[in-house]
């Protein structure tokens, strides 16, 4: 990271064809040295030894958005890879999955639509009807981040709505070249329209057959597979950001104590020093609820509470360290002279995507309360 990735970091961010041949010789270098596809286990393309390791490594991978690609841990691929793993079909793996993990093509993942709330998958309206041996799909969509130049999507929709809320819908492979499939465009995010895998694409599916040997998992486990998908994709998140509040830091204290005043460094300021303690402290609270999170997730714990409480709680610190660093640097910070602006950006969206902080929040007071309620009360372990 340190040698090669952050040096280049301004090179792969342009995404044009001499980017794109930087990314490939670095991704090449880190086939060679092992470290490939941490997120998912050998037996699946990858490299990765569990959640902690993984969690260990982000936490350098994460100080570049563009050191996602750099290892083949990016998102949306990285969910996609794993719940095609843990339920994917032997032929949907060979055509999907394989690929997926070497880094020959790219997915998105098609949830999210515009009509209705991101933070209650229960009310999508995207339909998936069978005709045979085909699903038609029809619907609207936007946020399928990583759309642009993907070679599949994973879409969300209901098939049967008719069933409990949150047994209507199934996840559906559907390759992007199908006809029907329609990325209508980039959307634009705080101004960036982003290109190929930094893009968050409106998408609209219109007619769309696909065979019904394309359903990823059993028919109305759309939500189920949701949960495994969201639930360490939540926490992958919070590991990368753990590498981005960590660089913030890093910046706010070298430029603090460079930086003089009439009156001396901006470092013997108080409140400067108010906040660099405190960006400390949050810090490191976020890095050992992510480890804990990650521990209990290797011991066959879903670690609910605890992953719903770090998204929320990481995703507010993460914000605040950057933009603690970025009001040091002063009107520095707001330029792309240093990288606080385009991080500042990224960051704000953290308290938004998968599951807004208010949801996770909710999901933590619900969860303790149930325990209390049934006289098990909480225990911090």
């Amino acid at each position: 990271m340190a040698e090669r990735v952050l040096p280049n970091e301004r090179s792969i961010e342009r995404q044009d064809a001499a980017g794109e041949q930087l990314l490939a010789e670095l991704q090449d270098e880190v086939r060679a040295a092992g470290l490939w596809a941490p997120h998912v286990p050998p037996e699946a393309g990858g490299t990765g030894t569990g959640f902690l390791d993984y969690a260990y490594l982000n936490e350098h991978i994460g100080r570049s958005m563009w050191a996602q690609r750099v290892f083949g841990c990016q998102a949306p691929d990285a969910g996609n890879s794993e719940i095609l793993h843990l339920f994917g079909t032997d032929e949907q793996k060979e055509r999907w999955l394989r690929p997926l993990v070497s880094g020959e093509i790219r997915s998105f993942f098609s949830m999210t639509e515009p009509e209705v709330p991101g933070s209650d998958p229960t009310t999508l309206r995207t339909r998936a009807v069978r005709d045979g041996d085909e699903w038609v799909i029809d619907g609207h969509k936007w946020f399928s981040s990583g759309a642009e130049g993907a070679a599949f999507g994973i879409v969300m929709a209901v098939t049967d709505p008719e069933a409990g809320p949150y047994a209507r819908a199934t996840q559906i492979i559907v390759p992007a070249d199908t006809p029907g499939v329609e990325i209508v465009k980039p959307i634009m995010v705080m101004g960036h329209e982003g290109k190929g895998w930094s893009t968050h694409c409106e998408v609209r599916y219109t007619g769309v057959r696909v065979p019904v040997a394309n359903t990823l998992g059993a028919e109305g486990a759309g939500f189920l597979i949701a949960q495994k998908r969201l639930g360490p994709g939540r926490i992958h998140h919070v590991m990368r950001w753990l590498g981005q509040m960590q660089r913030a830091f890093e910046l706010m204290c070298e430029y603090a104590l460079g930086r003089e005043t009439s009156m001396g460094p901006l470092a013997d300021k108080q409140t400067i020093q108010n906040w660099i303690a405190d960006s400390y402290a949050e810090i490191q609270a976020c890095r050992f609820m992510t480890l804990d999170a990650a521990h209990k997730i290797d011991g066959g714990d879903e670690a609910r509470v605890e992953v719903s409480a770090i998204k929320f709680f990481a995703a507010k610190v993460l914000v605040d360290v950057i933009d603690r660093a970025v009001q040091v640097h002063g009107a520095r910070g707001l330029t792309d002279e240093t990288p606080l602006a385009s991080m500042l950006m990224q960051a704000r969206g953290a308290r938004i995507y998968d599951g807004p902080d208010e949801v996770h929040r909710q999901v933590v007071a619900r969860r303790i309360l149930k325990a209390f309620a049934s006289g098990e009360g909480w225990h911090f372990q």
